[in-house]
């Protein structure tokens, strides 16, 4: 069970950095299109749907690496006062009763999305360019399946949790700002006063 936590963190984590490259992308295009625009004055017809289906495809892509780090937003104003093993049986509930079912809602409505717009060649009514997205809509299958493994990842974990009363912590591999220089700080004050 921890060996399937472990390789579900590993392959959201994956697919969550290799997209993170997107915003470089997005950087690159839209400062493209500053300069284009408002220096050359020659705007380009296909920055806007460039930069939506990025961000797009941004969004749905690290949406298991964020469940998977436990990023995800949470009214826990309860649930962080109670022991362990009980937050796990409410998360094992929630999972079963409404993530999977709408995990598999989205991944088979994005089927048919997907399906349809290949079948046809669908390009974006939203600009002259006529770029083509049905490539971009065949991300949320992957999405949807890639969040699907990583529920049942926590579900494992929230299985762990009821039997230690301990959450089984996820890789640490992003840390916020704030956190690091603070750490600095108390070890530059830690090495001044001995």
């Amino acid at each position: 069970m921890i060996s399937f936590i472990r390789f579900a963190d590993n392959l959201s984590a994956w697919f969550g950095k290799s997209f993170a490259w997107l915003i470089v992308l997005m950087a690159v295009g839209t400062g493209y299109e500053v300069v284009v625009r408002y220096v050359f004055n020659n705007p380009t017809a296909w920055a806007l749907d460039v930069s939506f289906i990025m961000y797009g495809t941004l969004f749905m892509m690290g949406g298991a690496y964020t469940l998977s780090r436990g990023g995800h937003v949470r009214g826990d104003f309860l649930y962080r006062l109670w022991q362990p093993r009980n937050q796990a049986k409410i998360d094992f509930v929630l999972y079963i009763i409404f993530f999977f079912p709408g995990v598999i809602a989205l991944v088979l409505a994005g089927w048919k999305y997907a399906a349809r717009s290949w079948s046809y060649g669908e390009v974006s009514v939203n600009s002259p360019a006529g770029v083509p997205i049905y490539q971009f809509k065949t991300v949320i299958v992957v999405a949807g399946l890639l969040l699907f493994i990583q529920g049942i990842a926590q579900v494992c974990r929230c299985i762990h949790c009821m039997r230690t009363n301990e959450w089984l912590p996820a890789d640490e591999d992003v840390f916020e700002t704030e956190d690091l220089l603070m750490q600095k700080a108390s070890e530059a004050e830690k090495d001044a006063h001995p």
